[in-house]
């Protein structure tokens, strides 16, 4: 059980990581935060991920969109901040550290 249900742990691309190349495929984990609409649709604001070292930007994205589907419908909107930089959804290639920050932020309404 998780308390206030915020944080949460998973192996998620356990099986999309396959010691190949060198080990540059390794598995990190990686804190996701979820913003706003995001935290919302995923039902949580934080949770840690196992995921390739080296993934595109668009490659992580489906990967969340996989465990937290109803994510999908903000695909076109969405903007990931690794590191606390922003990326673009697309070929951009991400290179993960342990312990990396990457949160989803969704389009912010406002006046």
């Amino acid at each position: 059980r998780l308390p206030s249900g915020r944080r949460r742990h998973r192996e998620s691309a356990a099986e999309g990581c396959p010691p190949a190349d060198g080990g540059s495929m390794r598995c990190q984990q990686v804190s996701v935060l979820y913003f706003a609409r995001s935290a919302e649709l995923a039902g949580l604001r934080c949770e840690t991920l196992s995921v390739p070292r080296q993934i595109t930007s668009l490659q992580l994205w489906e990967e969340i969109v996989r465990l937290h589907p109803r994510l999908a419908v903000i695909r076109d909107q969405v903007v990931f901040a690794v590191r606390q930089e922003y990326v673009l959804l697309g070929d951009q290639l991400l290179v993960l550290q342990p312990g990396d920050e990457v949160a989803i932020i969704p389009p912010i309404s406002g006046g």
